[in-house]
Parts: structure tokens; C-alpha cells; sequence
């Protein structure tokens, strides 16, 4: 698997997204606007990861702030803070990782500037690690979900290149795979930028896991055929009640999952939960811009003039979801109290 994001010295080298699979380049982040723009511009995208790169951004981040006074340099990391939130509104776990971050320069006030940026440091390698373990976890928890034999349909990319490593959804595919399990996976396109096409598959085979690329609008009929046994999907954010928002498609794949009696899977760590929204009308969704749409590979596909509409994330209300798998094990509805028990024991435990 390709490290999706490192320490390379004091700059941080992550493997532009934009780029595959054509080629294989890194995009190299010097300062932490140099991180915010490659998450505005999806060099590196997938909501883990962005989550990982945030907290690494303010590290790199914080290296630039020039004083050892310990109000100053709050004050410029808390600002920081709110830009790289900006990044991208609807992974939550952007938000998680800041907070994560502003949380250790909080709780250092008595202690050396020096020493505070020693410690975000070691606390985005920490994060980068850690992501990398939850994601095989998943994977192992999800392994009882998979049949023997079985053709599994994923949308969009949540594999390595979308966390830290192994992936959510695509590591359970590949703990389903490793152990010995006979899989096929259909993956959807996932348009307007081809994650499916230029990313998930490009993984599958970089493991040579058999797998097909279908049209987003051709999930409907394998489905009716009997060609899909289950739904895998990631997650961007995860309200209390179950609802979820994950790329722009989901949405329907659940629903028509559910028609024809097939199950719909979510595989997402933690950190992709919000706590704070009781239910998905809460989450803010992202809306790109209209030549993602119109345009491929650079030129006008459309005429010129008409406009598009580019949401680049749906939510799935709970009622379709037949579970969501997490570092913690898999959870089952009513959603509304198996995310709230997970919460007390959480915090119980913290």
C-alpha cells in the first residue's frame, strides 16, 4: 500500500490524489497553508486522512510561530486552528483532529513554548499511527459481516488513500481478503472526479483483489440481478441518531440496497462521529464547484453557459444503514441507543 501522508524531516509529504494513478507524485507541505490547500484542493482527501493531515498541518503550523511567549503563540495557533477548520466543512473529522490539537496547547500554559511544539508533533504521529490501527480493527470486526463467498459493491475511495492506512471500507474488504475469504467487488465510478475509478480500484489491484468498475447509475440493475450480496461504504460524519454523510451517491445506493433486501454497511472510526448533531438535516454538506461537472479531463463536456449543481455529499438516514462497524465493534440499531451507550462507555473509560 502507498503511505498516504508522512514526516519527511520538518515538511510533510503526502501522495497527490489528483495525480492517480496515472502517476505517482508527492505533494510537498512546507507550511500549514500549504496543508489547507491541498485539502481544499483534494490532494488528499477521504475523511481520516484529512483528519491526520490537519493535525500534522498544525504541527508543521506551529514550528512557524517565532516567540516562546506563551499567550502570543495561543493566540496564532488558535487562529490556526479556525483556518484549517475552513478547510472543508463536512468531514468531521477535521474538526476532531483540531480540537485534538488547540486541547494539548491548552493544557501546556505552564510549560515551555519549545515543549509544546515537541508535543503536537509527537501527537500527529500519534494520530497517524493510531489511524492506521483503528483501520485494521475495523477491518477485523467486519470480517463476521462478509459471507465466504461474496460480491461486495463500494462507493467512491475509503481505502488507505483516504485514512491513514488499510483503509475503513476497504479494510474490511481486505481483512475479508487476507483471510482467505472468495470476494469480488463492484466499484461504483463515483462521479464527478472518479474516486472509484482513479483510487479504489487502482488499491484492489495494487492487492490483486478481483474487482469491476461499474457506472454510478448501474447499481440499481446488478443489484435486481442478484449480482451484490452487500454494501460497503466510509463515512464523513455520523449524527447521534445514525444518519451519515458520505459522497454524493450513497444516499441512493441505501436505498435501493434496502428495496431489494441486500445490507448496507458503514465502516468508520470514531473520530467520524459528531456528537454535537442529534440527526444528518445538522450536517453542513459541501458544495463544489460547477466544473468538476462539465468538465473532463480538463475540457468542456457540456455547452457553453449551462450551470451545474455540485453537492459533493448526501446523508443516508439511519433507517437504511443495516450497521455501522467501528474500532469498538459493530453497532446495530436503533442507532439512537447503541451510539449513545457507545458514548458513556467512551467517556466512562476516558
Amino acid at each position: 500500500m502507498i503511505p498516504t501522508i508522512k514526516w519527511e524531516g520538518d515538511y510533510i509529504h503526502l501522495i497527490d490524489q489528483r495525480k492517480l494513478p496515472k502517476r505517482r507524485e508527492w505533494f510537498v507541505c512546507r507550511t500549514v497553508q500549504d496543508v489547507i490547500t491541498a485539502i481544499r484542493e483534494m490532494a488528499i482527501r477521504g475523511a481520516p486522512a484529512i483528519g491526520v493531515a490537519a493535525g500534522m498541518g498544525l504541527a508543521l503550523g506551529a514550528q512557524s510561530i517565532r516567540t516562546e511567549n506563551y499567550g502570543i503563540f495561543r493566540k496564532r495557533f488558535l487562529e490556526m486552528g479556525r483556518h484549517m477548520k475552513s478547510a472543508r466543512p463536512t468531514a468531521v473529522n477535521l474538526k476532531w483532529a483540531v480540537e485534538r490539537m488547540i486541547q494539548i496547547v491548552e493544557g501546556m500554559h505552564n510549560v515551555q513554548v519549545e515543549k509544546i511544539r515537541e508535543a503536537i508533533r509527537k501527537e500527529s504521529e500519534m494520530i497517524l499511527e493510531r489511524d492506521m490501527e483503528i483501520n485494521r480493527t475495523i477491518g477485523q470486526h467486519g470480517l463476521a459481516l462478509i459471507p465466504d463467498t461474496a460480491t461486495i459493491l463500494t462507493h467512491c475511495n475509503a481505502g488507505a488513500l483516504a485514512t491513514g492506512g488499510y483503509g475503513t471500507a476497504l479494510g474490511v474488504i481486505r481483512a475479508a481478503s487476507e483471510a482467505g475469504k472468495d470476494i469480488h467487488v463492484f466499484i461504483d465510478e463515483t462521479r464527478p472526479l472518479l474516486q472509484g475509478t482513479r483510487l479504489t480500484a487502482f488499491e484492489l489491484r495494487e492487492d490483486n483483489i478481483p474487482a469491476t468498475v461499474i457506472v454510478d447509475s448501474a447499481a440499481g440493475y446488478l443489484m435486481r440481478k442478484k449480482r451484490i450480496d452487500l454494501v460497503i461504504t466510509g463515512a464523513d460524519r455520523i449524527a447521534l441518531n445514525g444518519d451519515m454523510a458520505n459522497k454524493i451517491g450513497s444516499y441512493q445506493l441505501a436505498v435501493l440496497a434496502k428495496e431489494n433486501k441486500i445490507p448496507f454497511y458503514v465502516a468508520a472510526p470514531l473520530s467520524s462521529f459528531d456528537f454535537d448533531l442529534e440527526d444528518g438535516d445538522l450536517i453542513p454538506v459541501e458544495e463544489r464547484g460547477p466544473d468538476e461537472v462539465l468538465c473532463f479531463a480538463g475540457h468542456l463536456v457540456g455547452p457553453e453557459g449551462v450551470n451545474a449543481y455540485n453537492p459533493a455529499f448526501d446523508v443516508t438516514p439511519a433507517q437504511y444503514i443495516s450497521a455501522i462497524i467501528t474500532e469498538k465493534g459493530v453497532l446495530g440499531p436503533p442507532y439512537g441507543s447503541s451510539i449513545r451507550d457507545l458514548l458513556k462507555f467512551e467517556e466512562k473509560n476516558a
